[in-house]
């Protein structure tokens, strides 16, 4: 994989967390970091500079990691709604994954870090991108990750009826 053609942005208020990180991502040969210390800060950071992957702390101040999603995937004035996103905590209870997933990140990586994990959900994005869904109340990556062979319907659930076709688009 060419590291070297990704852009990424680090966003943490931990300024050790923050140089770990990017010491992992220039150890693979990523030279192109932003860093943010905040999620407003690293929403201004990705108006001023076009971002291919996002690495985000979920317990910050005053924006949390899942507002910094939330508002990256569903406000109006989202510099790009579609970056991708990798969660980073020590909070990794089922209850904050889940909360994670419905704010619309694309991985979860739990504390304490390790290159290899980085490493695995980087190339899970980059070599496995899951098509972005947008519902009423959702927007973000497609949030079931299992292939169903024998599916042959418009939609992967057994209760979907045809009432529900506009329910959802993938974009």
């Amino acid at each position: 994989m060419r590291y070297d053609l990704l852009k990424f942005l680090i966003v943490d208020d931990n300024h050790h967390m923050r140089v770990l990180l990017s010491e992992i991502l220039k150890a693979l040969g990523v030279w192109q970091i932003c860093e943010a210390s905040e999620g407003a800060q690293g929403l201004q950071m990705m108006r001023d500079h076009p971002i291919d992957i996002i690495l985000t702390d979920l317990a910050m101040q005053p924006l949390d990691g899942i507002d910094f999603v939330r508002l990256l995937r569903r406000s109006p004035e989202s510099p790009n709604r579609m970056c991708p996103v990798i969660m980073i905590t020590g909070h990794s209870t089922m209850a904050r994954v889940n909360e994670a997933r419905e704010a619309g990140v694309n991985e979860f990586l739990a504390k304490p870090l390790t290159a290899r994990g980085v490493v695995e959900r980087i190339n899970q994005i980059v070599n496995h991108p899951r098509g972005f869904v947008k519902t009423r109340d959702y927007f973000g990556p497609d949030r079931r990750r299992r292939s169903e062979p024998k599916f042959q319907g418009p939609f992967r659930r057994e209760d979907d009826t045809s009432q529900r076709s506009d329910a959802f688009q993938e974009i």
